[in-house]
This record gives structure tokens, sequence and C-alpha cells, in this order.
């Protein structure tokens, strides 16, 4: 073999495993979280704050995110391998040694804290860091095979990057932020049931105990459209706290009222109304909120 194809298999090999660590850490769920703590931030600084700022802080924060979803895949590896949707992960095909994946991502999660402190200020490590652990350690190891509410609870730590923005611009906390928290937080149950819906047989076979494998399709369906109401005057209350005004609370207004919609579609007439459709309605409604928060402040001031 010439030193030029020995030079490529190696490359390959590099390119193949920084793909695997990659894939462990769920890009695309990071996205999502990094997708609410900008507008958080533009509302807490009444506008557009510090590009370095803002760069910090998403890159502590998607490290910090980074490194607890790769501790999640490595402690379900094993209910991974049972399940046809977490099957081609890179722990269940033994692309990553285990203790590697557990050293990156705690690694991870101190290096994202450090930086944070280094870079914004404390309050918004500490917040970042208090997601990281409650998602290791409330949802992956105590929740998530043990309670039916497991995603209700351990859902939480979604709901932290919007506050961990708003520190970073202001170094405190206020009620808007803690509502930009609720939000996630009542959002987080019908989202994620939409999508156990449609994989119940998969929790079933791995033993894990979500609503849809413990309650029943209907009981779910029911939770779902009963979470779907009560968000949409939470995602209203926001306008209480002055930090958003009318353009913000039309857009969610009619998003909510689309959430509730297709929740009730889903329990009355599931044959008809897939359970994918609230998912993917449902992904789109919470960037959509957030989104409009920042362009609220943009156009308001």
């Amino acid at each position: 073999m010439t030193a030029l194809a020995l030079a490529l298999r190696d490359t390959g090999r590099w390119t193949a495993t920084i793909r695997s660590y990659v894939a462990i850490t769920k890009p695309r769920i990071i996205l999502l979280l990094l997708a609410t703590t900008v507008p958080a931030m533009v509302v807490a600084e009444g506008g557009w704050p510090s590009t370095a700022l803002v760069i910090a802080t998403l890159v502590g924060g998607a490290a910090s995110a980074a490194g607890a979803n790769a501790v999640n895949c490595w402690y379900d590896r094993d209910i991974d391998a049972l399940m046809q949707r977490t099957q081609s992960r890179p722990l269940v095909k033994g692309e990553i040694p285990p203790l590697n994946a557990l050293l990156f991502g705690a690694g991870l999660g101190v290096g994202a804290f450090a930086f944070l402190w280094a870079t914004t200020n404390l309050l918004a490590a500490g917040l970042a860091g208090a997601a990281f652990l409650f998602y290791v350690f409330i949802y992956t190891v105590w929740l998530k095979r043990r309670s039916s509410q497991n995603i209700v609870i351990g859902g939480a730590a979604g709901a932290f990057p919007p506050m961990v923005g708003w520190a970073a611009v202001t170094g405190d906390l206020a009620w808007a932020p803690v509502i930009m928290f609720t939000i996630i937080f009542f959002w987080t149950p019908p989202h994620f049931w939409a999508l156990a819906l449609r994989m119940a047989p998969d929790y079933r076979k791995a033993n894990v105990p979500m609503l849809p494998v413990e309650a029943g399709e209907v009981s779910t369906r029911r939770q779902i459209l009963a979470y779907s109401i009560v968000l949409v005057p939470i995602t209203l209350s926001l306008m209480l706290t002055g930090a958003v005004g009318w353009v913000y609370g039309v857009a969610a207004g009619v998003a909510g009222l689309g959430f509730v919609a297709v929740a009730f579609g889903l329990w009355r007439w599931p044959e008809r109304v897939p359970s994918m459709r609230l998912y993917t309605y449902s992904l789109a409604y919470l960037a959509a909120i957030f989104i409009v928060m920042a362009t609220d402040v943009a156009i308001l001031g």
C-alpha cells in the first residue's frame, strides 16, 4: 500500500471517528436549544447584545448540551440497542469505546462551565451546569427508566437555555426568563409524547415507561391536549412582564390556537391526524415563538 493510500485510509478513519463523536452530541437537539437562547438575549438587552457575548454564550451552551447528550448516549447504550430509532447510534455499533464517550461528555460539561464563567458570568455558567446535571442525573439516570412522568420532570433540562442567555446579558434573572423556562417546560410533554406515540413499540420493547406505554394512547392524547391548552396562556403571560408587546402577543396567540387545534384533532380524530403532525408543528411553533420575541423587540423597541 502506497504512502498516499495509507494517508487517505487514516484520514478516513479520523473523519469517521469525528462523525461518531459529533453524532452522540445530538446536534439537532442542540440547535433547537440554541434557538431559544439568542431571542432571550435580545429581549434581555432590548436589542442586539454584544456579538462576542452571543457567540460565547452559544459556544458554551452548545458544549454543555453536547456533553449531556453524550453522557446520555453512554448511559442508554443498552436500551438504544433494542430500539429501531436508536440502533444506529455510534455506541451501539461499537464505533466509540464507552469510557471514551463518558469522558468526552463529562469533559465537555466541565469545560463548558469554565468557558461560560470566563466569558460571561458565574450565574450563566451555573445555570448551564445545572441543566447538564439535571439532564444526566434527574432525567437519564433516575426518571427515564422509572416513571411515565419522566419527560415532564426531566424535560426541564431543555428549558434552561433562555435563562442562560438572559443571565449572560444581565447577570441576574427576572420574571421574563422564568416564564420562558415555563413555556418550554409545558411545551416539552406534548412535543415528546407526540413522538412517543409513534415510537411506543420501541419503548415497550426496551421497557422504558413512556406515557403511551404505561397509560395507553387514549390517555396520552388527552394529556397532550391538556398541556397544549395550558401552554397558550403561559406564552401570553410573558406580555405581563413588559418584556414583549402586541406583536408577540398576536403571533403567540395565533400559533397557540394552531397548536391546540392540531392537539384536538389528534385527540378527537387520531385516525386522521397522525401524532407526527403535532410533533412537526410543535418544532416550528417553539422556534416561531422565540423568534417573534426578538422580532417584537426589534419592531417596538
